[in-house]
């Protein structure tokens, strides 16, 4: 019987961490195109301020900007996730389920790489 893995070996992490850093550049590209997105917004539609269209429009510019800062948000904190988890690379913690101490099975990072927890410990949290 095969003693039980603690921690992945350096090519496994090198393997996640460029998966990470792909995830990472994409992220980045998303939110700096939502960035220009929101700032051309901003600089249109000053010049006919009376017509009740004009109200309908703000309204709709107003929800789509409220949508493009949720999905900015969303993408600052899946970065913040992917970093933290290059942080975990570097100081061999990768991989280790916090919720159990045992390695996240491979198939669950390469799907999520930012993971904490295994689908063990997530479906404990739930109940």
């Amino acid at each position: 019987m095969s003693e039980e893995k603690l921690r992945y070996s350096r090519e496994e992490l090198i393997e996640f961490e460029d998966l990470i850093l792909e995830k990472l550049n994409n992220a980045k590209k998303e939110v700096a195109f939502i960035k220009e997105t929101l700032s051309r917004r901003n600089d249109s539609g000053t010049d006919n301020t009376a017509s009740s269209s004009k109200l309908l429009e703000d309204g709709a510019d107003t929800a789509e900007k409220e949508s493009l800062n949720q999905l900015a948000s969303r993408q600052l904190k899946f970065i913040q996730q992917l970093e933290n988890a290059l942080i975990r690379i570097k100081n061999g913690t990768y991989g280790v389920c916090i919720g159990t101490g045992k390695l996240i099975p491979k198939e669950r990072l390469r799907a999520v790489p930012h993971t904490q927890h295994s689908i063990e410990a997530k479906n404990q949290r739930v109940d």
